[in-house]
């Protein structure tokens, strides 16, 4: 028998039986398919807007809540489809106080095949990457082909922000202590930096599926 080989034993047979190195190799690929599953594309808002403009089958999801699209304003002809929700619960994150906003849209898959193609361009916008990341990879895991991660989001990250997250704690607390103007803040990055055609403006063609009286598109 050419190659190495691979001793079985099967209780059930009792018997042997020999697998070739190539099979052998074929069953370590399927066994560790999932490890090596592709990642969803990470791009820049301009990146996103020039597909936009350029290719077809291209379409750009706002995967933030409801009140961030109407009252933050959205890309324009951006579709929403909240990732997570907003709650009533107030709590304390870190040094800061806020709402909740991790309740899970359930419904996110379901209500995008509705409207979308798994062989589309998705381009999955939130306001600062973490919720695109988040519903690029479930769309990905569905079976979304093209899948691309608007990577700095519509506002940007909070100001100051390096990769290198020491630094990054270091030059935040330096601005924080001489109360540097605009610490905390966004808009240093993002859709809304980089001066791309953004509105306050709902277009019913672009709301929510759920919030309108039928979901299908004109």
């Amino acid at each position: 028998m050419d190659g190495p080989c691979i001793l079985i034993e099967d209780n059930k047979m009792k018997g042997k039986f020999y697998l070739t190195g190539v099979a052998f190799a074929v069953l370590l690929m399927g066994f560790f398919a999932d490890a090596f599953a592709e990642e969803a594309k990470r791009i820049l808002s301009i990146e996103a807007y020039d597909m936009l403009n350029t290719v077809p089958d291209t379409y750009l999801i706002d995967v933030r809540t409801r009140a961030e699209y109407q009252l933050i304003g959205h890309p324009i002809n951006a579709y929403l489809f909240p990732y997570m929700f907003w709650t009533d619960n107030f709590q304390k994150d870190e040094d800061r106080y806020e709402y909740d906003m991790k309740k899970k849209n359930r419904a996110f898959l379901k209500e995008i095949g509705k409207v979308f193609k798994k062989t589309d361009n998705l381009l999955i916008l939130s306001r600062n990457g973490t919720r695109s990341a988040l519903a690029a990879k479930e769309l990905m895991d569905a079976g979304y082909e093209k899948v691309y991660e608007v990577e700095d989001g519509f506002e940007g990250a909070l100001f100051p922000v390096f990769r290198d997250n020491h630094k990054n704690k270091f030059y935040r607390q330096l601005a924080k202590r001489n109360k540097i103007y605009s610490f905390n803040h966004r808009r240093h990055y993002g859709w809304q930096w980089w001066g791309l055609p953004w509105t306050y403006e709902i277009d019913p063609k672009y709301a929510y599926p759920p919030d309108l009286t039928s979901s299908k598109r004109n």
